[in-house]
């Protein structure tokens, strides 16, 4: 028999358990979700947060020393 593994499940916005999850869905709400102007079709939705992931991956970041992601991975 198998053993099942429990994951512990954590409360909805619980920065202090959760930070980095949180962080990036903030990310993603602020700098995608309420500036993207799409309609809710998944393709539409898919196309474009495609391209913004380029962009996001190609600009600098604070946390990163405002290096791009790129750039920061050379160091």
């Amino acid at each position: 028999m198998t053993e099942e593994r429990h994951k512990p499940i954590l409360p909805p916005r619980s920065p202090k358990l959760n930070g980095h999850v949180e962080r990036v869905q903030r990310t993603h709400t602020e700098e995608f979700y309420e500036v993207t102007d799409t309609g809710f079709e998944i393709a539409e939705l898919n196309q474009a947060s495609l391209e913004w992931g380029v962009l996001y991956t190609v600009r600098p970041h604070k946390a990163l020393g405002y290096f791009t992601p790129r750039e920061f991975l050379k160091l």
